[in-house]
């Protein structure tokens, strides 16, 4: 007899419901749960994929050590012994130790609300993470605003009449940054009411192609789009709408002379849209109609990444749609992590390259290397890595890959040999997905709706297993004991979590949110900023001195003349997810999708055809990889996939192997990065294409 369990998916940002039928410990299928209070049924391939990931056979079991003659099997205690004596070991000798925290990770509540217990008896100097290579300019421009780190504003899809995405693929992510589950029937629904889809992307993405415009744009300008959409919104003058003008600090005075400053044709050439496109833009944000300017990844992680999150939150301001229904708006979710844990902040870091940015107490990933090789006593010499792949996901992964060999002690925690941890002394790998609870964490607080969702473990644990949360736990013990240290007291994270959840303004109990499996549903966002800002002076603190010099920094940038390379971005698919989906079989069978996009003109004038083998170079490494010649691409630009790279010697991941493909951050470079926050620039890489050389040689 089978059963259904209710359950949220944790692969990626939608946190969407699935029903979950078992036969035992054997997975039967993984559908839609059509009462989910967010998803309303729907479901992507990756949720499919999580029976793939639980029965994966080339994941490990058992904590193991890499010994001369290749991973030596241990028992948990033995291997939280080793690894506590050579981490207190090192520390008495006064090296460094380090974290890598990879994006599952925030993915797991449990994880979470333990993972500082270790990081604390580890002594790690310094937290590096995947949120520096993809969305530390949100949170900047977030706390430069509204005075957290985490008080975001999202799209409020269900009642806008108007979207415009900028370097954003919803259909492809189901949201990031932005919790939004079922986005195509939404955005159908939206069209349905007479509402319009905008999108702006130097490529026609899964979005685009939904969409009602698509308008591309010269990757790592979108400054001068975003300058342009504001001045022309601002023309005739700026005022704000009421109720928003009392919330504005006295630099709003500021922005008009600042953008207008700039001439709007030469804004125009520069990103390669028109400047009647931008006025109407402009004017359609600014008609009255509920509207809403989003931006994410394609706007992030260039150069000035801050300054376009912060733009994007000034016309949204300045157009009256922030905090407004069918707005930019701030979810109150059944957890408020904003309303319980600090504000954050901006301050700087010193490391082996000088002195950077650091957002949330985070070193700059394109800064990791660096610390791992430099030559004085501040070297990196212990670190731990949970659930990252920094080969695959930080720029100049050569280079991230040679550093890791220098370790005097590296611990993963990993369900695979990746091209990551392969390298590490041990890896300690979790139990699979569905022998874990989970609770929306993180996401619930960006989500489409006020809502929050528990789910317990589907099935128990098989022997021997250990969820992430008591790795991180246990490994803190070990270590403390070995120092002759009481352990604290460790709160289990269902305790953690209960208390959570009653301190936060809906005061639900865990076990009162466990007995809604379907989600709990606190209604559609409501208007809040008034009691939500957090900054010193509780207005919106428009414009600093940092963000002043940057848009004199962009304007000077712009008088840079073209150097006529090809310019590189990344892209995603709705069956991939980073580097960590690969080995799921269902996710990777059919058409090769780790190819190089590129325009017909550009294939042409470089001697290629659809299917042939091309050398793409970059400043600091080069690939080969399969051409697609498509018009879904700008001329001028070109695309690889960001995740793949598999074809490192010795990972264990035997399906992901079969379909390694070629890392694009083998090509991106570190010395490139935003300069008030530190993100890598993961877009707009200039690169030289032409025809393989064996292939040449063949001809």
């Amino acid at each position: 007899m089978t059963t259904i369990h209710q359950r949220t998916c944790h692969i990626c940002e939608a946190n969407c419901g699935v029903l979950v039928e078992m036969d035992g410990r054997k997975v039967v299928s993984i559908k839609g749960n059509p009462d989910h209070v967010l998803s309303r049924g729907h479901i992507c391939p990756k949720a499919t994929a999580i029976a793939d990931l639980q029965d994966d056979p080339d994941r490990l079991r058992r904590p193991v050590k890499r010994t001369a003659d290749g991973w030596q099997e241990l028992d948990w205690d033995t291997a939280f012994r080793e690894i506590a004596q050579r981490a207190v070991a090192l520390q008495g000798e006064g090296a460094r130790a380090a974290f890598y925290r990879g994006n599952p990770g925030a993915h797991d509540y449990a994880l979470s609300t333990q993972s500082g217990y270790l990081q604390r008896a580890v002594g790690a100097r310094g937290t590096f993470s995947a949120s520096t290579l993809d969305q530390i300019p949100h949170h900047y421009a977030q706390y430069q605003l509204y005075g957290h780190v985490s008080l975001a504003a999202v799209p409020d899809i269900d009642r806008s009449q108007l979207i415009v995405i900028v370097g954003g693929n919803p259909m492809a992510s189901n949201g990031s940054l932005w919790t939004v589950p079922d986005f195509r029937n939404r955005v159908k629904e939206m069209q349905a009411r007479g509402g319009k889809l905008v999108v702006i992307d130097p490529r026609k993405t899964e979005t685009a192609r939904v969409a009602d415009e698509w308008h591309p744009v010269i990757p790592g300008t979108d400054t001068a789009l975003l300058i342009g959409i504001l001045q022309c919104v601002l023309a005739d003058g700026d005022a704000l709408r009421p109720g928003l003008a009392e919330l504005v600090d006295n630099s709003w005075t500021d922005v008009k002379p600042a953008v207008d400053a700039f001439d709007l044709e030469q804004l125009a050439v520069h990103c390669g849209i028109d400047a009647d496109t931008i006025r109407n833009l402009a004017a359609e944000l600014s008609s009255g109609r509920p509207a809403v300017l989003y931006g994410r990844m394609g706007v992030s992680v260039c150069e000035f990444g801050a300054l376009n999150q912060w733009l994007i939150q000034l016309v949204n301001l300045a157009t009256g749609n922030l905090d407004r229904e069918g707005g930019a708006m701030f979810p109150q979710p059944l957890l408020d992590l904003v309303g319980m844990v600090g504000r954050g902040g901006i301050k700087t870091v010193e490391t082996a390259r000088g002195t950077l940015p650091s957002v949330m107490s985070e070193i700059p990933t394109i800064a990791f290397a660096d610390e791992l090789l430099r030559e004085d006593d501040q070297r990196i010499r212990t670190l731990f890595v949970i659930a990252g792949n920094p080969v695959l996901s930080a720029p100049d992964g050569e280079r991230t890959e040679q550093a890791l060999q220098g370790l005097d002690l590296m611990v993963s925690m990993d369900m695979h040999i990746t091209e990551t941890s392969r390298h590490a002394h041990y890896i300690l790998p979790p139990c699979g997905p569905l022998e874990k609870d989970h609770y929306t964490f993180f996401f619930g607080p960006l989500a489409v709706r006020n809502f929050g969702a528990y789910s317990p473990q589907t099935i128990p644990m098989e022997e021997g297993a250990k969820a992430d949360w008591e790795i991180a736990s246990e490994l803190a013990q070990a270590i403390l004991a070995e120092k002759g240290k009481p352990a604290p007291n460790f709160e289990t994270p269902r305790e953690r979590l209960d208390a959570m959840l009653k301190a936060s303004p809906a005061g639900m109990s865990l076990a009162e949110v466990e007995a809604q499996p379907n989600g709990v549903d606190l209604g559609p966002l409501k208007p809040c900023l008034k009691d939500r800002l957090m900054t010193e002076s509780r207005k919106i603190e428009v414009l600093s001195d940092a963000l002043q010099e940057d848009l004199r920094r962009f304007a000077e940038s712009m008088a840079a003349k073209p150097d006529g390379a090809l310019s590189l971005i990344g892209r995603r698919h709705v069956r991939s997810n980073n580097s960590w989906l690969h080995n799921a079989q269902r996710l990777v069978k059919g058409p090769d999708r780790c190819t190089l996009m590129i325009h017909p003109a550009d294939a042409a004038e470089r001697g290629l055809e659809d299917g042939d083998l091309a050398s793409v170079a970059s400043r600091v490494g080069q690939v080969e990889v399969a051409v697609e010649v498509t018009e879904d691409i700008m001329p001028g630009v070109v695309s690889i996939p960001h995740g793949w790279g598999h074809h490192r010697e010795g990972v264990s991941w035997k399906t992901a192997a079969a379909h390694a493909g070629v890392s694009l951050n083998d090509l991106t470079d570190p010395e490139r990065y935003d300069r008030l926050t530190g993100n890598a620039v993961l877009n707009g890489t200039p690169v030289t294409v032409a025809k393989a050389a064996e292939v040449v040689a063949a001809e």
